[in-house]
């Protein structure tokens, strides 16, 4: 990945969130019109913001999990990076980013079900969530992040 410059790309977190049972948290997305995708929570971190910050904002953003209900365990030692398809590229983040550059986290979530509100935030990403074995994760993600998640899931393996 060293062609790639790290300014064309956005700066995202991502979370593996695992339940007591090693399943994974996935959503299916609100604006998903073309395909049944889902995916992890991941977000763009604020200037400033450190990246473990921004993983806990997206998380409670996006699924509603707190800082209570919530443990970081681990980070990929190195950022994933992934292309948009040419037909959203300059059509997303105000057209100043080719792609996303993520710094990825696995977290265990200690809550309960009834502690998952994906209308936490407003607006809200996903309309739909469940949890899945990690090893389904690549076969439900859009094609062009597939690599990200294969990724993720051999880098966390061991820690889930």
């Amino acid at each position: 990945m060293s062609d790639r410059n790290p300014a064309d790309y956005r700066p995202c977190v991502g979370v593996m969130l695992v339940n007591e049972e090693g399943q994974v948290f996935v959503g299916k997305r609100i604006d998903n019109k073309e395909g049944d995708w889902w995916q992890m929570p991941q977000g763009g971190i604020d200037a400033g913001e450190e990246p473990s910050d921004a993983a806990y904002r997206e998380l409670g953003e996006e699924t509603g999990a707190t800082r209570d209900n919530v443990e970081l365990i681990t980070r990929l030692d190195e950022e994933l990076f992934y292309d948009l398809p040419s037909e959203l590229q300059g059509k997303l983040w105000g057209g100043n980013y080719v792609g996303q550059r993520q710094t990825w986290y696995l977290a265990r979530f200690t809550g309960t079900d009834e502690d998952i509100d994906l209308r936490a935030h407003n607006p809200a990403e996903f309309c739909e969530w469940k949890w899945v074995a990690p090893d389904l994760l690549p076969e439900l993600i859009v094609p062009f992040k597939r690599d990200v998640y294969e990724t993720i899931v051999h880098g966390f393996r061991d820690d889930i």
